[in-house]
C-alpha cells in the first residue's frame, strides 16, 4: 500500500512536468454542456410554496461537461481539442464562443439543429446550491453526426492522450467510441474514459477509467467499503476486466482516491482539501490532471496524485472553476516559511521552488565576522529588491584566507546562525572557495548585491548574472562600520561609535 506522502513531488520533478504540460495535446471528446450559474440572497420562503425566494445578484454562463474537462486541460498549461456536439440554438452558440475564446477550437464542436444545447442551471443561496434544473436530449446523436464528429478528430492535431468524458447524453455511442479507440491506436495514444455506463464492456478498447466509487459498485454489482483494501482491488480488477483496460482510478471522495493495476498492488492516495466547499466540477479537474500527468511521462500514480491535489483546490471553490499550473504548483511547495542555514543540495531544491511560485531570488555575500550594523543594512537593502534574499557566507578556512590566520574571530556556525535569525534573510549557505562564483552560478539569482565601495565590473559574478538577464545593484554603505574597525578599537580599548 503506497499513500500520498510517498507520491511527492520535488522541484526539480515539478519543472519537467511543467515543461511537459505545455507540449501536452490532449483531445477530449463527450457531452458538451453550458453551466449557467445564478447567485443571490434569500431572506424569506415564499408565500406560495414553502420555497426560499432568491433576490438574483449576478448571473453568468461558463463550460460545462466535457467541455469543462478541455477548460481544464487549458488552465495546466497544455492544448485541448474539444469534441462534441450542440444545438443550433443560443445556448449552444454560446459554448462555441466560450471555447473558442477559451483557446479550444470550434471545429470538432458539431451543431445539430434536432437537439438541444445540454445545459445545467444552478441556482445558489448565500453561496449555498438550493436547486439545480437541466435541458437536454439524453438521446444517441445521429449516424451523420458520428461521421461528422470522427471525421473532424482525423483532421485535428494529433494527440497525446484522448479523454472521453461521457455524461451519457447520447455524443459516445458505439460507433463514435469505436473510433476513437482506432484512433488512439492510430496515434498511439492512451484513451483514458470517465465512465457514465454501468456496463463497463462498453468502453472495451480503453486503456483506463475513471470511475468514482458509487460508479465501480454499480458497475460491479458489489458493496465496496472505501477503506477495505481488498475490496476495492478485487472490485477494480473486476471492472478492468469487463472492460479490458490495465488499469482503474477510482475517485473515493472524502477518502482520496485508489490506483489499480495489474500485476501491482493498489496505490492509494490521500485526500488533501481543507474544505469541501462545492465538489461541482471535481472530476473533471481529476481526469483533466490525470490526462496531462500521462502526456509528461507520469506512471498512473504519480499522474493520479497530481490530480488529487488539484481535486483538492477544486472542491473549496464554488462552481467548476479549473485549476491553473501556478495554483497547483504553488499547493504541492513547501510554504514561505524562510528555511534558514541550508547546504547546496537543500538550496537548489528550495530555489527551484522559489522559482515555481515566481519568487525573485536576490543573492549576497561575505564573512559576516562579528555581525555590525553596517552589514544589517546592506541586507536589508538586499531583500528589498526581491522576494528571497540568500547569503552566501565564507566557511572558516576561506575566512583566514582571506584574512589572516586570525580571523574568523566567530565560528562559521555561530555566524550562519546569527544571520537566518534576521528578518530580512531567507537562507544562509556557507562556501569553502575564495570566491562565490560557483555559487551564483548554481543560484542563478535574478539580483547580485554588493556594497557600493565596489564597481559592478569588479562585483565576483556580476557578469554571469547580466548575461542571463539578472541584475547587478550596489547599496549604500553605513559609513565607518566595518569589522576590521571593530577589532582595531578593540585592541586598542577604544570607545564604542
Amino acid at each position: 500500500m503506497t499513500s500520498n506522502e510517498d507520491l511527492g513531488f520535488d522541484a526539480a520533478d515539478l519543472a519537467d512536468v511543467a515543461a511537459a504540460f505545455s507540449r501536452g495535446h490532449v483531445w477530449v471528446v463527450g457531452d458538451l454542456m453550458r453551466d449557467v450559474y445564478i447567485r443571490g440572497d434569500a431572506r424569506r420562503v415564499s408565500p406560495e410554496a414553502p420555497v426560499p425566494v432568491v433576490h438574483v445578484r449576478d448571473e453568468g454562463a461558463s463550460l460545462g461537461g466535457a467541455a469543462n474537462v478541455a477548460r481544464g486541460v487549458r488552465a495546466l498549461g497544455g492544448a485541448a481539442t474539444l469534441c462534441g456536439v450542440v444545438g443550433d440554438d443560443d445556448a449552444g452558440g454560446d459554448v462555441i464562443a466560450l471555447a473558442m475564446a477559451g483557446g479550444l477550437g470550434g471545429d470538432a464542436i458539431i451543431r445539430v439543429p434536432s437537439r438541444p444545447t445540454t445545459e445545467k442551471v444552478r441556482i445558489f443561496a448565500h453561496d449555498q446550491q438550493v436547486v439545480r434544473f437541466d435541458r437536454e436530449l439524453a438521446a444517441p446523436v445521429p449516424a451523420a453526426t458520428e461521421d461528422a464528429l470522427l471525421a473532424a478528430l482525423r483532421r485535428a492535431p494529433a494527440p497525446d492522450v484522448i479523454i472521453v468524458s461521457d455524461y451519457a447524453k447520447g455524443v459516445v455511442t458505439p460507433p463514435v467510441f469505436a473510433g476513437l479507440v482506432e484512433l488512439a491506436a492510430a496515434h498511439g495514444a492512451p484513451l483514458v474514459v470517465d465512465p457514465k455506463s454501468r456496463r463497463f464492456a462498453d468502453y472495451a478498447g480503453a486503456t483506463a477509467l475513471t470511475p468514482n466509487l458509487l460508479e465501480l459498485c454499480a458497475a460491479t454489482g458489489r458493496e465496496v467499503d472505501p477503506r477495505d483494501d481488498a475490496a476495492l482491488a478485487a472490485a477494480a480488477a473486476s471492472a478492468a476486466a469487463d472492460a479490458g483496460v490495465s488499469w482503474l482510478l477510482t475517485t473515493l471522495g472524502p477518502d482520496g482516491m485508489a490506483v489499480w493495476r495489474r500485476d501491482a498492488p493498489l496505490v492509494r492516495v490521500l485526500a488533501t482539501a481543507r474544505r469541501v466547499f462545492d465538489v461541482t466540477g471535481a472530476g473533471d479537474t481529476v481526469i483533466a490532471t490525470l490526462a496531462l500527468g500521462l502526456a509528461a511521462g507520469l506512471a498512473p500514480d504519480r499522474a493520479a496524485a497530481l490530480a488529487n491535489r488539484a481535486a483538492g483546490l477544486a472542491v473549496e471553490r464554488l462552481g467548476a472553476v479549473p485549476i491553473g499550473l501556478d495554483e497547483l504548483f504553488a499547493h504541492l511547495a513547501p510554504d514561505d516559511t524562510a528555511p534558514g542555514v541550508i547546504d547546496r543540495d537543500q538550496l537548489a531544491q528550495w530555489v527551484a521552488w522559489w522559482r515555481l511560485r515566481g519568487r525573485r531570488v536576490v543573492f549576497t555575500n561575505g564573512c559576516f565576522d562579528l555581525l555590525h550594523a553596517g552589514h544589517l543594512s546592506l541586507l536589508e537593502q538586499a531583500a528589498r529588491l526581491g522576494d528571497v534574499l540568500v547569503v552566501g557566507m565564507n566557511s572558516d578556512a576561506s575566512v583566514r584566507r582571506l584574512k589572516g590566520p586570525e580571523r574568523p574571530l566567530v565560528a562559521q556556525e555561530d555566524r550562519a546562525r546569527l544571520l537566518a535569525a534576521l528578518d530580512a534573510v531567507g537562507a544562509v549557505v556557507l562556501f569553502d572557495e575564495d570566491t562565490p562564483l560557483e555559487l551564483i552560478r548554481a543560484i542563478r539569482p535574478e539580483v547580485l548585491v554588493k556594497g557600493a565601495d565596489y564597481t559592478v565590473e569588479r562585483v565576483v559574478g556580476g557578469r554571469e548574472v547580466q548575461a542571463w538577464g539578472g541584475e547587478v545593484k550596489l547599496v549604500e554603505l553605513v559609513q565607518a562600520r566595518s569589522t576590521t574597525g571593530l577589532v582595531e578599537r578593540i585592541r586598542r580599548g577604544g570607545e564604542p561609535t
